[in-house]
Protein backbone atom coordinates (compact mmCIF):
# COMPACT_ATOMS: atom_id res chain seq x y z
CA UNK A 1 0.00 0.00 0.00
CA UNK A 2 2.99 2.46 1.00
CA UNK A 3 4.52 1.40 -2.49
CA UNK A 4 1.19 2.46 -4.50
CA UNK A 5 0.98 5.25 -2.55
CA UNK A 6 4.35 6.50 -3.32
CA UNK A 7 3.57 5.78 -7.43
CA UNK A 8 0.50 7.84 -6.81
CA UNK A 9 2.76 10.72 -5.40
CA UNK A 10 4.80 10.19 -8.82
CA UNK A 11 1.82 10.35 -10.71
CA UNK A 12 1.00 13.41 -9.63
CA UNK A 13 3.79 14.98 -9.83
CA UNK A 14 4.66 13.96 -13.37
CA UNK A 15 0.93 15.10 -14.25
CA UNK A 16 2.11 18.53 -12.33
CA UNK A 17 5.34 19.17 -14.57
CA UNK A 18 3.64 18.66 -17.80
CA UNK A 19 0.72 20.60 -17.78
CA UNK A 20 1.52 23.62 -15.68
CA UNK A 21 5.32 23.61 -16.28
CA UNK A 22 6.49 23.66 -13.15
CA UNK A 23 10.45 24.33 -14.81
CA UNK A 24 9.20 27.62 -17.18
CA UNK A 25 8.13 28.77 -13.71
CA UNK A 26 11.05 28.85 -11.88
CA UNK A 27 9.91 26.31 -9.50
CA UNK A 28 12.71 24.10 -7.84
CA UNK A 29 11.58 20.24 -9.91
CA UNK A 30 12.37 18.53 -6.56
CA UNK A 31 10.08 20.36 -4.45
CA UNK A 32 6.67 19.64 -6.10
CA UNK A 33 8.06 15.51 -6.41
CA UNK A 34 8.77 15.36 -2.55
CA UNK A 35 5.20 17.31 -1.46
CA UNK A 36 3.22 15.13 -3.79
CA UNK A 37 5.26 11.17 -2.57
CA UNK A 38 5.09 12.44 0.43
CA UNK A 39 1.24 13.16 0.15
CA UNK A 40 1.20 9.49 -1.51
CA UNK A 41 2.91 8.02 1.27
CA UNK A 42 1.05 9.83 3.89
CA UNK A 43 -2.32 8.34 1.78
CA UNK A 44 -1.39 4.91 1.83
CA UNK A 45 -0.05 4.67 5.38
CA UNK A 46 -3.85 6.08 6.37
CA UNK A 47 -5.61 3.68 4.90
CA UNK A 48 -3.42 1.21 6.25
CA UNK A 49 -4.31 2.33 9.35
CA UNK A 50 -8.14 2.66 8.71
CA UNK A 51 -8.18 -0.53 7.43
CA UNK A 52 -7.80 -1.69 11.18
CA UNK A 53 -10.53 0.03 12.33
CA UNK A 54 -14.14 -1.97 12.06
CA UNK A 55 -16.13 0.74 13.27
CA UNK A 56 -17.76 2.50 10.39
CA UNK A 57 -18.26 5.93 12.09
CA UNK A 58 -14.74 5.83 13.79
CA UNK A 59 -13.30 4.96 10.50
CA UNK A 60 -15.34 7.63 8.92
CA UNK A 61 -14.27 10.09 11.56
CA UNK A 62 -10.84 9.59 11.04
CA UNK A 63 -10.88 9.77 7.52
CA UNK A 64 -13.20 13.42 7.82
CA UNK A 65 -10.07 14.98 10.07
CA UNK A 66 -7.36 13.83 8.09
CA UNK A 67 -8.83 15.01 4.78
CA UNK A 68 -10.04 18.39 6.62
CA UNK A 69 -6.05 18.81 7.74
CA UNK A 70 -5.34 18.56 3.96
CA UNK A 71 -8.03 21.16 3.51
CA UNK A 72 -7.09 23.36 6.03
CA UNK A 73 -3.69 24.04 4.65
CA UNK A 74 -4.48 23.43 1.02
CA UNK A 75 -6.78 26.44 1.62
CA UNK A 76 -5.06 29.73 1.30
CA UNK A 77 -5.64 32.35 4.38
CA UNK A 78 -8.83 34.05 4.99
CA UNK A 79 -10.24 32.79 1.21
CA UNK A 80 -12.96 31.08 2.76
CA UNK A 81 -16.30 33.41 2.79
CA UNK A 82 -16.13 36.06 5.24
CA UNK A 83 -13.07 34.33 7.02
CA UNK A 84 -11.26 37.82 7.32
CA UNK A 85 -14.27 38.71 9.39
CA UNK A 86 -14.40 35.72 11.48
CA UNK A 87 -10.80 35.29 12.01
CA UNK A 88 -11.07 38.87 13.56
CA UNK A 89 -14.08 37.87 15.92
CA UNK A 90 -12.23 34.46 16.95
CA UNK A 91 -9.05 35.92 17.43
CA UNK A 92 -10.79 38.29 19.87
CA UNK A 93 -12.43 35.88 22.17
CA UNK A 94 -8.99 33.98 22.05
CA UNK A 95 -8.04 36.62 23.83
CA UNK A 96 -10.44 36.38 26.40
CA UNK A 97 -12.45 39.30 24.63
CA UNK A 98 -16.67 38.23 25.10
CA UNK A 99 -17.50 41.92 24.15
CA UNK A 100 -17.81 43.93 20.74
CA UNK A 101 -15.59 47.10 20.77
CA UNK A 102 -15.09 48.87 17.06
CA UNK A 103 -11.96 50.58 18.52
CA UNK A 104 -10.33 48.13 19.82
CA UNK A 105 -7.22 47.04 18.18
CA UNK A 106 -5.49 43.76 17.12
CA UNK A 107 -0.96 43.11 17.05
CA UNK A 108 0.58 44.37 14.45
CA UNK A 109 1.15 41.01 12.41
CA UNK A 110 -2.58 40.41 12.47
CA UNK A 111 -2.85 43.72 10.47
CA UNK A 112 -0.10 42.80 8.51
CA UNK A 113 -1.61 39.16 7.43
CA UNK A 114 -5.26 40.83 6.58
CA UNK A 115 -3.44 43.15 4.26
CA UNK A 116 -1.23 40.40 2.58
CA UNK A 117 -4.14 38.16 2.24
CA UNK A 118 -7.49 40.40 1.34
CA UNK A 119 -10.67 38.23 1.02
CA UNK A 120 -11.46 36.50 -2.37
CA UNK A 121 -7.62 36.76 -3.38
CA UNK A 122 -8.47 35.84 -6.56
CA UNK A 123 -10.94 38.89 -7.41
CA UNK A 124 -8.63 41.37 -5.48
CA UNK A 125 -5.79 40.34 -8.21
CA UNK A 126 -7.75 39.57 -11.13
CA UNK A 127 -7.13 42.14 -14.18
CA UNK A 128 -8.58 42.30 -17.48
CA UNK A 129 -7.43 44.72 -20.78
CA UNK A 130 -6.41 44.13 -24.10
CA UNK A 131 -3.63 41.94 -25.18
CA UNK A 132 -1.81 40.70 -28.51
CA UNK A 133 -2.44 37.36 -29.35
CA UNK A 134 1.09 34.91 -29.57
CA UNK A 135 -0.15 32.83 -32.35
CA UNK A 136 -2.40 35.13 -34.52
CA UNK A 137 -0.75 38.59 -32.97
CA UNK A 138 -3.97 40.24 -33.16
CA UNK A 139 -5.38 42.21 -30.69
CA UNK A 140 -7.63 40.33 -28.20
CA UNK A 141 -9.79 41.01 -25.04
CA UNK A 142 -8.11 38.92 -21.70
CA UNK A 143 -10.17 38.52 -18.55
CA UNK A 144 -7.48 36.46 -15.61
CA UNK A 145 -11.11 35.72 -13.50
CA UNK A 146 -11.18 32.38 -11.90
CA UNK A 147 -7.28 31.88 -11.74
CA UNK A 148 -5.10 32.54 -8.54
CA UNK A 149 -1.95 32.21 -10.78
CA UNK A 150 -1.26 35.00 -13.45
CA UNK A 151 1.80 35.35 -15.62
CA UNK A 152 2.59 38.12 -17.50
CA UNK A 153 3.66 37.31 -20.84
CA UNK A 154 5.76 34.36 -21.48
CA UNK A 155 9.15 34.64 -19.82
CA UNK A 156 7.13 36.94 -16.83
CA UNK A 157 7.12 36.87 -13.34
CA UNK A 158 3.73 34.75 -11.73
CA UNK A 159 1.75 36.45 -9.52
CA UNK A 160 0.63 33.91 -6.43
CA UNK A 161 -0.86 33.36 -3.48
CA UNK A 162 3.15 32.39 -2.70
CA UNK A 163 3.77 36.49 -2.80
CA UNK A 164 1.52 37.08 -0.34
CA UNK A 165 2.79 34.40 2.34
CA UNK A 166 5.99 36.56 1.09
CA UNK A 167 4.68 39.56 2.27
CA UNK A 168 3.27 38.42 5.15
CA UNK A 169 6.49 36.41 6.15
CA UNK A 170 8.87 39.49 5.54
CA UNK A 171 7.19 41.94 7.76
CA UNK A 172 7.79 45.30 5.97
CA UNK A 173 6.08 48.25 5.59
CA UNK A 174 3.23 49.29 7.95
CA UNK A 175 -0.28 47.87 7.58
CA UNK A 176 -3.31 49.74 8.05
CA UNK A 177 -4.43 48.74 11.92
CA UNK A 178 -7.52 46.69 12.08
CA UNK A 179 -10.13 46.93 14.51
CA UNK A 180 -13.25 44.59 15.73
CA UNK A 181 -15.61 43.66 12.98
CA UNK A 182 -19.23 43.76 12.89
CA UNK A 183 -19.64 40.42 14.11
CA UNK A 184 -21.63 39.85 17.32
CA UNK A 185 -21.27 35.66 17.91
CA UNK A 186 -19.72 33.96 20.43
CA UNK A 187 -21.06 30.36 20.99
CA UNK A 188 -20.22 29.24 17.46
CA UNK A 189 -16.66 30.65 17.08
CA UNK A 190 -15.50 29.26 20.52
CA UNK A 191 -13.64 25.87 19.06
CA UNK A 192 -11.72 28.06 16.92
CA UNK A 193 -11.17 30.48 19.71
CA UNK A 194 -9.32 27.45 21.89
CA UNK A 195 -7.31 26.41 19.41
CA UNK A 196 -5.83 29.87 18.97
CA UNK A 197 -5.45 30.38 22.51
CA UNK A 198 -3.31 26.91 22.28
CA UNK A 199 -1.16 28.36 19.37
CA UNK A 200 -0.88 31.60 21.50
CA UNK A 201 0.31 30.11 24.73
CA UNK A 202 3.06 28.33 22.48
CA UNK A 203 4.33 31.84 21.13
CA UNK A 204 2.84 31.48 17.28
CA UNK A 205 1.41 34.89 15.62
CA UNK A 206 -1.29 35.72 13.54
CA UNK A 207 -0.78 33.11 10.64
CA UNK A 208 0.02 30.56 13.22
CA UNK A 209 -3.27 30.98 15.15
CA UNK A 210 -4.78 31.27 11.51
CA UNK A 211 -3.96 27.63 11.04
CA UNK A 212 -4.50 26.77 14.89
CA UNK A 213 -8.22 27.93 15.04
CA UNK A 214 -9.20 26.51 11.43
CA UNK A 215 -7.92 22.88 13.57
CA UNK A 216 -10.03 23.64 16.42
CA UNK A 217 -12.87 23.83 14.37
CA UNK A 218 -12.53 20.92 12.05
CA UNK A 219 -12.06 19.00 16.06
CA UNK A 220 -15.69 20.21 16.15
CA UNK A 221 -16.97 19.24 13.06
CA UNK A 222 -15.01 15.61 13.30
CA UNK A 223 -17.09 15.08 16.89
CA UNK A 224 -20.51 16.13 15.38
CA UNK A 225 -19.82 14.17 12.14
CA UNK A 226 -18.59 10.98 14.34
CA UNK A 227 -21.88 11.53 16.27
CA UNK A 228 -24.39 11.50 12.84
CA UNK A 229 -22.19 8.75 11.92
CA UNK A 230 -22.30 6.61 15.09
CA UNK A 231 -25.92 7.89 15.53
CA UNK A 232 -27.54 6.96 11.84
CA UNK A 233 -28.81 3.43 11.58
CA UNK A 234 -30.11 4.17 7.77
CA UNK A 235 -28.32 5.50 4.79
CA UNK A 236 -24.83 5.66 6.38
CA UNK A 237 -22.82 6.33 2.69
CA UNK A 238 -24.46 8.55 1.46
CA UNK A 239 -24.14 10.59 5.44
CA UNK A 240 -20.18 9.52 4.85
CA UNK A 241 -20.35 11.07 1.51
CA UNK A 242 -21.86 14.52 1.89
CA UNK A 243 -19.39 14.96 5.40
CA UNK A 244 -16.82 14.55 2.74
CA UNK A 245 -17.60 16.64 -0.21
CA UNK A 246 -14.97 18.83 -0.65
CA UNK A 247 -17.07 21.72 -0.30
CA UNK A 248 -18.38 20.39 3.23
CA UNK A 249 -14.57 19.88 4.28
CA UNK A 250 -13.52 22.99 3.01
CA UNK A 251 -15.77 25.01 5.46
CA UNK A 252 -15.15 21.95 8.59
CA UNK A 253 -11.75 23.12 8.21
CA UNK A 254 -11.78 26.93 8.26
CA UNK A 255 -12.99 29.71 10.73
CA UNK A 256 -16.50 30.18 9.25
CA UNK A 257 -19.33 28.96 11.76
CA UNK A 258 -20.26 27.20 8.60
CA UNK A 259 -17.94 23.77 10.36
CA UNK A 260 -20.13 23.33 13.25
CA UNK A 261 -23.20 24.30 11.39
CA UNK A 262 -23.16 21.93 8.58
CA UNK A 263 -22.06 19.22 11.57
CA UNK A 264 -25.25 20.08 13.31
CA UNK A 265 -27.20 19.77 10.12
CA UNK A 266 -26.18 16.18 9.21
CA UNK A 267 -26.20 14.93 12.75
CA UNK A 268 -30.00 16.36 13.36
CA UNK A 269 -30.56 14.14 9.64
CA UNK A 270 -28.96 11.22 10.72
CA UNK A 271 -31.44 10.45 14.11
CA UNK A 272 -34.35 10.60 11.40
CA UNK A 273 -32.79 7.75 10.36
CA UNK A 274 -33.38 6.07 13.69
CA UNK A 275 -36.55 3.77 13.95
CA UNK A 276 -37.33 4.64 17.19
CA UNK A 277 -36.80 8.13 19.35
CA UNK A 278 -35.48 7.47 23.10
CA UNK A 279 -35.32 10.40 25.46
CA UNK A 280 -31.67 10.74 24.54
CA UNK A 281 -32.01 10.92 21.07
CA UNK A 282 -34.86 13.37 21.39
CA UNK A 283 -32.36 15.74 23.34
CA UNK A 284 -29.51 15.35 21.01
CA UNK A 285 -31.89 16.53 18.97
CA UNK A 286 -32.78 19.33 20.38
CA UNK A 287 -29.66 20.38 21.87
CA UNK A 288 -28.34 20.73 17.78
CA UNK A 289 -31.71 22.36 16.43
CA UNK A 290 -31.44 25.15 19.25
CA UNK A 291 -27.49 25.17 18.71
CA UNK A 292 -28.00 25.97 14.79
CA UNK A 293 -30.54 28.59 15.85
CA UNK A 294 -28.37 30.00 17.82
CA UNK A 295 -25.80 30.42 15.08
CA UNK A 296 -27.80 31.11 12.22
CA UNK A 297 -31.26 32.31 13.36
CA UNK A 298 -35.19 31.98 12.30
CA UNK A 299 -34.60 30.37 9.28
CA UNK A 300 -33.51 27.52 11.18
CA UNK A 301 -36.49 27.20 12.99
CA UNK A 302 -38.23 25.06 10.56
CA UNK A 303 -35.89 22.18 11.36
CA UNK A 304 -38.18 22.00 14.95
CA UNK A 305 -40.90 20.49 13.33
CA UNK A 306 -38.97 17.42 12.06
CA UNK A 307 -39.54 15.40 15.33
CA UNK A 308 -43.14 15.37 14.65
CA UNK A 309 -42.13 12.85 11.48
CA UNK A 310 -41.39 9.75 13.66
CA UNK A 311 -44.78 7.73 13.97
CA UNK A 312 -46.03 7.84 17.04
CA UNK A 313 -45.33 3.89 17.70
CA UNK A 314 -41.65 4.80 17.10
CA UNK A 315 -41.52 7.28 20.01
CA UNK A 316 -40.30 5.92 23.03
CA UNK A 317 -39.06 8.91 24.24
CA UNK A 318 -40.38 11.03 27.56
CA UNK A 319 -42.89 13.22 26.53
CA UNK A 320 -44.99 13.19 23.75
CA UNK A 321 -43.65 14.75 20.13
CA UNK A 322 -45.74 17.70 20.08
CA UNK A 323 -44.36 18.84 23.71
CA UNK A 324 -40.44 18.19 21.99
CA UNK A 325 -41.07 20.06 19.03
CA UNK A 326 -42.59 22.81 21.70
CA UNK A 327 -39.04 22.35 23.41
CA UNK A 328 -36.96 22.98 20.40
CA UNK A 329 -39.14 25.59 19.40
CA UNK A 330 -39.15 27.89 22.60
CA UNK A 331 -35.23 26.72 23.01
CA UNK A 332 -34.43 28.07 19.65
CA UNK A 333 -36.30 31.49 20.09
CA UNK A 334 -34.67 31.64 23.11
CA UNK A 335 -31.15 31.47 22.17
CA UNK A 336 -32.37 33.84 19.05
CA UNK A 337 -33.01 36.36 21.65
CA UNK A 338 -30.63 35.82 23.71
CA UNK A 339 -27.75 36.12 21.19
CA UNK A 340 -29.49 39.52 19.55
CA UNK A 341 -30.23 41.08 22.82
CA UNK A 342 -25.98 40.11 24.06
CA UNK A 343 -24.88 41.42 20.95
CA UNK A 344 -26.98 44.89 21.51
CA UNK A 345 -25.96 45.30 24.80
CA UNK A 346 -22.42 43.97 25.06
CA UNK A 347 -21.68 46.43 21.84
CA UNK A 348 -19.48 49.28 21.84
CA UNK A 349 -19.01 52.47 19.96
CA UNK A 350 -20.15 51.10 16.69
CA UNK A 351 -22.39 53.60 15.82
CA UNK A 352 -25.07 53.50 13.44
CA UNK A 353 -24.33 49.76 11.41
CA UNK A 354 -25.34 50.42 7.71
CA UNK A 355 -27.43 47.96 6.23
CA UNK A 356 -25.50 45.06 4.14
CA UNK A 357 -26.00 45.51 0.45
CA UNK A 358 -26.33 49.55 1.35
CA UNK A 359 -29.39 51.57 0.84
CA UNK A 360 -30.87 49.74 -2.01
CA UNK A 361 -31.82 46.82 0.30
CA UNK A 362 -34.91 47.12 2.42
CA UNK A 363 -36.15 43.89 3.76
CA UNK A 364 -40.18 45.73 3.97
CA UNK A 365 -40.02 47.04 1.11
CA UNK A 366 -38.59 43.93 -0.62
CA UNK A 367 -41.00 41.16 1.25
CA UNK A 368 -43.98 44.00 0.34
CA UNK A 369 -42.37 43.23 -3.42
CA UNK A 370 -43.11 39.56 -3.26
CA UNK A 371 -46.63 39.73 -1.85
CA UNK A 372 -47.31 41.56 -4.45
CA UNK A 373 -45.85 40.02 -7.93
CA UNK A 374 -46.00 36.70 -6.82
CA UNK A 375 -45.16 35.26 -10.46
CA UNK A 376 -42.37 37.64 -10.77
CA UNK A 377 -40.49 36.43 -7.86
CA UNK A 378 -41.40 33.13 -9.23
CA UNK A 379 -39.15 33.77 -11.40
CA UNK A 380 -36.59 34.95 -9.61
CA UNK A 381 -35.97 31.98 -7.98
CA UNK A 382 -36.02 30.10 -11.34
CA UNK A 383 -33.84 32.22 -13.16
CA UNK A 384 -31.29 32.16 -9.88
CA UNK A 385 -31.25 28.88 -9.74
CA UNK A 386 -30.66 28.31 -13.54
CA UNK A 387 -27.81 31.03 -13.38
CA UNK A 388 -26.19 29.23 -10.49
CA UNK A 389 -26.93 25.25 -11.63
CA UNK A 390 -29.39 24.56 -9.50
CA UNK A 391 -26.04 25.17 -6.92
CA UNK A 392 -25.86 21.16 -7.44
CA UNK A 393 -23.53 22.42 -10.40
CA UNK A 394 -21.29 24.03 -8.36
CA UNK A 395 -19.73 21.97 -5.62
CA UNK A 396 -16.48 23.08 -7.13
CA UNK A 397 -16.84 26.59 -6.66
CA UNK A 398 -14.35 28.00 -3.67
CA UNK A 399 -13.08 31.01 -2.51
CA UNK A 400 -15.75 33.99 -2.11
CA UNK A 401 -17.09 32.13 -5.41
CA UNK A 402 -13.89 33.14 -7.09
CA UNK A 403 -12.16 30.51 -7.81
CA UNK A 404 -13.88 27.26 -9.70
CA UNK A 405 -12.69 23.68 -10.06
CA UNK A 406 -14.13 22.23 -13.05
CA UNK A 407 -13.32 18.77 -13.03
CA UNK A 408 -15.21 18.61 -8.91
CA UNK A 409 -18.05 20.54 -10.24
CA UNK A 410 -18.38 18.02 -13.28
CA UNK A 411 -17.87 14.81 -10.60
CA UNK A 412 -19.46 16.04 -7.20
CA UNK A 413 -23.08 14.43 -8.37
CA UNK A 414 -21.60 11.49 -9.73
CA UNK A 415 -20.19 11.29 -6.58
CA UNK A 416 -23.45 11.92 -4.50
CA UNK A 417 -25.11 9.57 -7.14
CA UNK A 418 -22.69 6.56 -6.56
CA UNK A 419 -23.54 7.36 -2.05
CA UNK A 420 -27.19 6.84 -3.54
CA UNK A 421 -26.84 3.74 -5.25
CA UNK A 422 -24.60 2.77 -1.83
CA UNK A 423 -28.16 3.43 0.17
CA UNK A 424 -30.24 0.79 -1.73
CA UNK A 425 -29.97 -2.43 0.06
CA UNK A 426 -34.33 -2.88 1.36
CA UNK A 427 -32.64 -2.89 5.14
CA UNK A 428 -31.73 1.09 4.59
CA UNK A 429 -35.58 2.47 3.32
CA UNK A 430 -36.65 5.10 5.97
CA UNK A 431 -40.26 4.44 4.91
CA UNK A 432 -42.91 6.92 3.01
CA UNK A 433 -43.79 8.93 5.88
CA UNK A 434 -40.07 10.39 6.91
CA UNK A 435 -38.77 10.30 3.64
CA UNK A 436 -42.02 12.11 2.25
CA UNK A 437 -41.93 14.55 5.29
CA UNK A 438 -38.35 15.12 4.59
CA UNK A 439 -38.66 15.86 0.58
CA UNK A 440 -41.24 18.52 1.84
CA UNK A 441 -39.22 19.60 4.70
CA UNK A 442 -36.16 20.19 1.82
CA UNK A 443 -38.57 22.13 -0.81
CA UNK A 444 -39.55 24.27 2.04
CA UNK A 445 -35.74 24.91 2.99
CA UNK A 446 -34.55 25.74 -0.12
CA UNK A 447 -37.37 28.34 -0.60
CA UNK A 448 -36.65 29.87 2.64
CA UNK A 449 -33.19 30.34 2.19
CA UNK A 450 -33.82 31.64 -0.83
CA UNK A 451 -36.22 34.20 0.18
CA UNK A 452 -34.60 35.59 3.35
CA UNK A 453 -31.57 36.32 1.16
CA UNK A 454 -33.57 38.15 -1.01
CA UNK A 455 -34.48 39.63 1.56
CA UNK A 456 -32.10 40.62 4.20
CA UNK A 457 -29.33 41.21 0.99
CA UNK A 458 -30.67 41.76 -2.68
CA UNK A 459 -31.73 45.21 -3.75
CA UNK A 460 -35.48 45.47 -4.06
CA UNK A 461 -37.16 44.09 -7.39
CA UNK A 462 -33.69 42.46 -8.34
CA UNK A 463 -34.38 39.91 -11.18
CA UNK A 464 -31.97 37.49 -9.36
CA UNK A 465 -30.91 36.37 -5.56
CA UNK A 466 -27.69 37.71 -3.98
CA UNK A 467 -25.30 36.06 -1.62
CA UNK A 468 -26.64 32.49 -2.18
CA UNK A 469 -23.44 30.09 -1.85
CA UNK A 470 -23.59 26.35 -2.77
CA UNK A 471 -22.48 25.61 1.19
CA UNK A 472 -26.30 26.68 1.91
CA UNK A 473 -27.60 23.42 0.73
CA UNK A 474 -25.29 20.88 1.24
CA UNK A 475 -27.72 18.98 3.68
CA UNK A 476 -30.51 19.31 0.65
CA UNK A 477 -27.85 16.97 -1.07
CA UNK A 478 -27.88 14.74 1.49
CA UNK A 479 -31.52 14.62 0.88
CA UNK A 480 -31.73 14.38 -2.36
CA UNK A 481 -29.28 11.05 -2.07
CA UNK A 482 -31.62 9.69 0.02
CA UNK A 483 -34.52 10.62 -2.75
CA UNK A 484 -32.63 9.31 -5.07
CA UNK A 485 -31.67 6.13 -3.09
CA UNK A 486 -35.92 4.99 -2.86
CA UNK A 487 -36.24 5.24 -5.73
CA UNK A 488 -33.41 3.42 -7.13
CA UNK A 489 -34.09 0.98 -4.92
CA UNK A 490 -37.41 0.23 -6.23
CA UNK A 491 -36.62 0.52 -9.62
CA UNK A 492 -33.22 -1.59 -9.20
CA UNK A 493 -34.01 -4.56 -7.06
CA UNK A 494 -30.37 -4.43 -5.98
CA UNK A 495 -28.54 -7.29 -4.29
CA UNK A 496 -26.18 -5.46 -2.42
CA UNK A 497 -26.22 -5.29 1.31
CA UNK A 498 -25.72 -2.87 3.93
CA UNK A 499 -22.29 -4.25 5.29
CA UNK A 500 -20.17 -4.40 1.54
CA UNK A 501 -22.06 -1.31 0.86
CA UNK A 502 -20.61 0.78 3.89
CA UNK A 503 -16.86 -1.07 2.81
CA UNK A 504 -17.27 0.80 -0.22
CA UNK A 505 -18.32 4.23 0.95
CA UNK A 506 -14.83 5.33 2.83
CA UNK A 507 -12.85 4.70 -0.44
CA UNK A 508 -15.22 6.33 -2.67
CA UNK A 509 -15.64 9.14 -0.76
CA UNK A 510 -12.43 9.62 1.42
CA UNK A 511 -11.21 9.26 -2.47
CA UNK A 512 -13.01 11.98 -3.52
CA UNK A 513 -11.91 14.31 -0.74
CA UNK A 514 -8.51 13.49 -1.01
CA UNK A 515 -8.72 14.10 -4.37
CA UNK A 516 -10.66 17.51 -3.56
CA UNK A 517 -7.66 19.24 -1.55
CA UNK A 518 -5.30 17.90 -3.97
CA UNK A 519 -7.01 20.08 -6.21
CA UNK A 520 -7.70 22.72 -4.19
CA UNK A 521 -3.78 23.36 -3.62
CA UNK A 522 -3.00 22.94 -7.09
CA UNK A 523 -5.03 25.59 -8.41
CA UNK A 524 -4.29 28.44 -5.50
CA UNK A 525 -0.46 27.50 -5.38
CA UNK A 526 0.75 25.29 -8.72
CA UNK A 527 -1.30 26.02 -11.78
CA UNK A 528 -3.33 26.65 -13.92
CA UNK A 529 -1.63 29.56 -14.86
CA UNK A 530 -3.48 32.38 -17.27
CA UNK A 531 -0.65 33.62 -19.15
CA UNK A 532 -1.33 37.47 -20.12
CA UNK A 533 -0.10 38.73 -23.26
CA UNK A 534 0.46 42.40 -22.98
CA UNK A 535 1.33 44.82 -25.68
Amino acid sequence: MLAVGALLGVVFSYYWRVFYGLDARGIPPLWPTLLCVALGVGTGAAVLALRRVKDFAARGAACILLCGILFAFANPPLQTPDESEHYLRTYAISMGRFDFDAQRGYPEDVSRLLQAFPGAWVNAHTSAGVGIDPDTKEEQPYNTAGYALKQYGKDGTVQSVADSFAQYLAGEGDADPVTEPISFLILPFLPGALGMAVARLLGLGALGCLYAGRLGNLVAYTLLCWLGLRYAQKARPAFLCVMLLPMSLYMGASLSYDATLLACYYLMLALLTRPRWTTSTAALYAAACIFANGTKPYLNLLWVVLPLLVARRDWKAKGNRLAWAGLCAAGSLAITLLVENYGVLMRHNYGTIARQGGSAVNGGEQLAFILSNPLRYLAVLLGTLYENDGFLGQLGLFGWKDLPIAFLSLTGPLVLLGAALLCTPPTEALGRRRLGGLGVFAALYSIGAMTAMYITYTPVGMVRIVGLQTRYFLPLWLLLALGVAALARRALAPRLTAAKAEKLALPLCGGYALVGAVLLFQHYFIGPVYTVYLK
